[in-house]
């Protein structure tokens, strides 16, 4: 191990501050921590993606712009013809491209609780991040909160997750359209969750010249892939795409996420059985004594225990075998809270059993 006095002299005070983002083992769990789509692909599909894989230049670099795919999603999203998509490995490289690209006195700002990858990575960077609490019962927008943030520190950045994470809830349209046009930086609308939500800023792009939106797959059913995209003007992109790493999508990845959007009907039949069962799991947790949950429009469930006894559900459904996500330890709005990733009808009723029997319900 690196001598401490040596790492205090090369690494920057901001990262040595820092601690790394953990990802929970879920071996031999039932895992509803991560908001996966939790649905395989049929043989048939297998077969025909198998065959569409089979003569992948390996011994190539893959195409540095991912030409194919970026039509491919340009079709099927519907994005008008003045804007360009940039791709990246995931939504996280994307949201470090855009805070690299930043003057160091730069600032960001974002709505808390959020996607922790935006301050992670604006910490990791030595920017100024600002985080403004949602309003406290409904996790809507503190409209006021957030303007007077814009004027005091002009964010280069402001980042909304829509539907949010990890609350579950879209925000007031209204508020957001107040937000973009509040500030000179940029707005990323941040639609991580879209195929649960119905709903998009996608064709709102046109009204705002400061408006990206930035999506993934991960959610969609393919978190294995790593592809996110950023949409918005060219001009802009073409900034990031100066920092963005060579070759940065592999030809696996291009190849396979092209197969997949080209046959959507599959995960829109798995979408729908998601948002189907998202119902019917939060009208149970809502039936169960001591828990409060709170609406979604994401594939996953925010709910609330009795007080203090978030850690010990918590633990007690792991060692019944369910991993779901345990954000008490942030505490804030999230104190006393669990989020449990909506699953296949037989994980959710396993889930649901573990939870009663946690409670002392069964």
């Amino acid at each position: 191990m690196m001598p401490n006095d040596i790492r205090t002299s090369i690494f920057r005070k901001e990262v040595l501050a820092m601690s790394a983002y953990k990802v929970a083992d879920a071996a031999g769990l039932i895992k509803l921590d991560a908001m996966e789509n939790p649905y395989h692909w049929p043989e048939d599909i297998k077969i025909s993606w198998l065959e569409t894989i089979k003569d992948c230049p390996m011994n190539r670099y893959p195409d540095p712009e991912a030409r194919q795919l970026v039509q491919t999603i340009k079709e099927l999203e519907q994005i008008p013809g003045q804007f360009d998509v940039l791709l990246g490995n995931g939504s996280d490289e994307i949201i470090q491209l855009l805070l690299m690209a930043l003057p160091p006195t730069a600032s960001v700002l974002a709505p808390a609780p959020g996607f922790v990858m935006y301050k992670q990575l604006s910490d990791s960077l030595g920017l100024s991040y600002h985080a403004v609490p949602l309003l406290a019962g409904n996790f809507e927008l503190d409209l006021p909160a957030m303007i007077a943030v814009v004027e005091q520190h002009q964010p280069a950045v402001i980042f909304i997750a829509y539907p949010n994470n990890p609350t579950g809830n879209l925000f007031s349209v209204s508020t957001i359209e107040k937000i973009i046009t509040s500030t000179k930086g940029l707005v990323v609308i941040d639609e991580a969750y879209a195929p649960f939500a119905h709903a998009s800023f996608m064709d709102r792009l046109v009204e705002y010249d400061n408006l990206l939106v930035m999506r993934t797959v991960s959610k969609l059913g393919l978190a294995g892939l790593r592809l996110g995209y950023l949409v918005g003007k060219p001009e802009c992109l073409g900034e990031l795409n100066k920092i963005r790493l060579p070759y940065n999508i592999n030809s696996l990845t291009q190849l396979t996420v092209n197969f997949a959007l080209r046959n959507k009907n599959l995960f829109d039949v798995q979408t729908q059985n998601i948002c189907g069962q998202r119902a019917t799991v939060l009208a149970t947790l809502n039936n169960l004594e001591g828990i409060t949950a709170y609406p979604s429009s994401a594939n996953f469930i925010l709910f609330r225990t009795q007080a203090g006894q978030a850690d010990a559900v918590f633990a007690s459904l792991k060692q019944q075998g369910v991993l779901i996500k345990n954000l008490n330890p942030q505490g804030g709005l999230l104190q006393d809270c669990l989020r449990v990733t909506v699953g296949t009808p037989d994980e959710n009723a396993a889930f649901l059993l573990a939870l009663a029997h946690s409670l002392g319900l069964e």
